[in-house]
């Protein structure tokens, strides 16, 4: 056996662990760890993305090594080697910088690129990681060191990813691990990427005879569902990965045709998956992979009997739930979801994105519109492209209208009445920079990368804290600076000492309106109790 054609590249089943080979020809390599990259041009090992240097005479696939072979042969019931083959504890250097070492604790084990107990503790606390459950593996500093298909480290390298944030060093090497997640980061933090590099990585190694689908991720939105699986088919490109989008406003059959043609993963919104699952006869036992994003929000819309009528349907699936926020009824939730559900928090948890400023004015509800055209008006305030935010369908209508009309800039409203089609080629519009404002009702407060936005107006209040906090993170995306302003009044007065404490921990100026007082008052026994929380006991 001999590497450097077809024929000499071929491994054979017989090609025993031990095998000594003539002096013309290179030792065949054991371990995959012994295999070097792979060159522009070079077969890759179906198994682990190096240099495919052999040829498997059982399936015709590249491999790298007898190890690799051996997973091969074993993933397809045909195990031809022998099980006691063990990695060695030398790993061939790597292009990567990062500073990892060598866990070398126990004989016979593979090396493996482990932080220390110091530097593991370290990164976590300077990054704001916090996780709770058993056997949670340490954060990663390189995607290189993810195990990940060649090609899908290619793509996201394409894709702008030059090292992984925060929640992505931690999420992604715990949901290869095959934990089930309960996932929180701030809005921008990256968390879309954080469950599908895992979730593609896992298709991209999967190999199966039927066409069925082995990931399913539900999204509240249209949009957001649009977004994932944009975002999905980019990292996923020449791997073997398809997807499904299922959400309304697209024709049904089309959908369906779709899927049975053969897909890896599915992206979409409850309602229309549960119609799907009603009305056509749609095999999801091989999906081992439901990931449920903005799950606060899932909740809030009243998704939940949705979600779990989804959840019963399939066949204990690793699940992997994401948001911004986690109130108790998230983590109950999870609980109900995943009997082990690990749990990651990545910065302060239900707290604004810190790279945005805010600022707060107090305007009368008559006079916001004047206010609004104010802000548009000053080159100093105003920093396109912009997202306004109302409460109605109807106010972001007229808003719009107004503020084209007024201030001659090009602005459209979006909102669920909108066709998905009218919605699609405004988003465009507006990232292409034809649009200077959008005018929007909470449809754009959730997850959707408006990678561009660096101001967010939040015009009409929401009615939960919660929801501002999403909100005002459209302004920043991976940590980039941006700015939110928001209106506030009297009509607003049961947010005051939520607000307060929000605004306070930015560091903005409270309005002298709000801080008076009677509502410092109602935030106070809060504060007071937190402070007791915190007090040593001796």
């Amino acid at each position: 056996m001999k590497s450097g054609n077809e024929d000499q590249r071929m491994l054979t089943a017989q090609d025993p662990v031990e095998t000594s080979v003539s002096p013309a020809a290179d030792d065949v390599k054991k371990y995959s760890a012994q295999q070097r990259e792979a060159l522009p041009g070079e077969p890759l090992c179906i198994e682990c993305g190096r240099y495919g240097e052999y040829i498997c005479d059982e399936t015709d696939d590249d491999i790298c090594s007898l190890e690799c072979k051996q997973k091969l042969l074993l993933k397809i019931k045909e195990p031809k080697l022998p099980t006691s083959l063990t990695p060695p504890t030398i790993r061939l250097p790597t292009s990567d910088e990062c500073f990892y070492v060598r866990d070398g604790n126990e004989k016979g084990k593979p090396e493996s690129h482990s932080l220390t107990t110091n530097q593991m503790e370290s990164i976590r606390l300077k990054f704001e990681i916090i996780v709770k459950g058993s056997c949670v593996p340490p954060p990663v500093l390189s995607f290189s060191h993810c195990n990940l298909p060649q090609k899908l480290l290619q793509n996201i390298e394409s894709a702008g990813y030059e090292i992984p944030t925060p929640v992505q060093m931690q999420a992604i090497p715990a949901a290869l691990k095959g934990q089930s997640l309960l996932v929180s980061a701030e809005t921008g933090s990256g968390k879309t990427a954080s469950y599908l590099i895992p979730t593609i990585s896992f298709c991209a190694n999967f190999r199966k005879e039927e066409k069925k689908p082995l990931v399913m991720v539900l999204t509240p939105t249209r949009e957001l569902s649009i977004q994932v699986e944009e975002q999905a088919k980019i990292l996923g490109k020449g791997l073997p990965f398809k997807t499904a989008l299922v959400v309304g406003g697209d024709a049904m059959p089309k959908q369906i045709h779709r899927i049975q043609g053969g897909v890896e993963m599915i992206v979409g919104t409850p309602g229309r998956l549960i119609d799907l699952l009603t009305k056509y006869d749609i095999e999801l036992d091989t999906v081992s992979m439901l990931v449920i994003d903005e799950v606060d929000c899932m909740l809030q819309r009243g998704f939940r009997e949705q979600v779990m009528q989804i959840y019963r349907a399939l066949s204990q699936p690793q699940v992997l739930l994401y948001s911004a926020t986690v109130p108790v009824e998230v983590e109950k939730m999870g609980r109900s979801l995943a009997k082990e559900m690990n749990v990651i928090t990545v910065g302060k948890l239900n707290k604004p994105n810190q790279a945005v400023k805010q600022v707060a004015i107090w305007v009368e509800s008559k006079r916001k519109k004047q206010k609004l055209f104010d802000i548009f008006a000053s080159s100093q305030h105003f920093k396109p492209p912009v997202i306004v935010f109302v409460g109605s369908r109807l106010g972001a209508d007229l808003l719009s209208e107004g503020i084209s009309v007024t201030t001659g800039l090009k602005a459209l409203a979006i909102h669920g009445e909108k066709s998905m089609k009218e919605r699609r080629e405004i988003l465009n519009s507006f990232l292409l920079g034809e649009v200077e404002v959008i005018v929007a009702t909470g449809i754009l407060g959730r997850g959707i990368d408006l990678l561009h936005v660096r101001q967010v107006i939040v015009f009409d209040m929401p009615n939960s804290i919660k929801e501002y906090v999403h909100q005002i993170g459209r302004a920043s995306r991976m940590g980039v600076e941006g700015n939110s302003i928001v209106f506030v009044n009297e009509e607003n007065k049961k947010l005051f000492p939520e607000l307060i404490g929000i605004l306070k921990a930015s560091g903005a100026v409270i309005p002298r309106e709000i801080s008076n007082s009677r509502y410092l008052a109602m935030a106070a026994p809060k504060d007071n109790r937190d402070n007791r929380k915190r007090k040593p006991v001796w």
